[in-house]
């Protein structure tokens, strides 16, 4: 049985790479579909090379991404979730949806908690 509030549990470093920044992202941005490098960079708008290509290569290691070599000319690589890949995408895309409806909430509550510590930086700073 695993139990990821266990700190030597093995389902602790996947829930880490998987509820990582990066993981997250790229993890529901190929639940749209299968996707080549660049595109995957695009979509996750901020990520470098480098990090990308160890989230997809850390996701692949766990089972939840597919990494496939189209032959073509020129050969292209292409990258799809598996069927647990897609089965936790899709809970991560339910986090993102709530976590953007909540959004006004929690930039208020933001607005409220700098002013009260710090009026001067909270008058200064408007959020977008």
């Amino acid at each position: 049985m695993f139990d990821v509030f266990a700190k030597n549990c093995t389902s602790r470093p996947v829930m880490e790479r998987v509820a990582g920044k990066w993981g997250i992202l790229t993890m529901a941005a190929l639940l749209a579909g299968t996707h080549r490098f660049n595109e995957l960079r695009r979509r996750v708008d901020g990520v470098s090379e480098k990090m990308l290509s160890q989230t997809l290569h850390a996701l692949e290691r766990d089972g939840l991404v597919v990494r496939e070599v189209v032959s073509a000319i020129p050969p292209r690589v292409e990258y799809s979730l598996t069927e647990p890949g897609r089965r936790i995408a899709g809970k991560l895309l339910e986090l993102i949806d709530l976590v953007e409806s909540e959004m006004p909430e929690i930039t208020a509550a933001q607005e409220r908690y700098d002013a009260k510590e710090d009026p001067a930086v909270a008058a200064r700073e408007p959020r977008p």
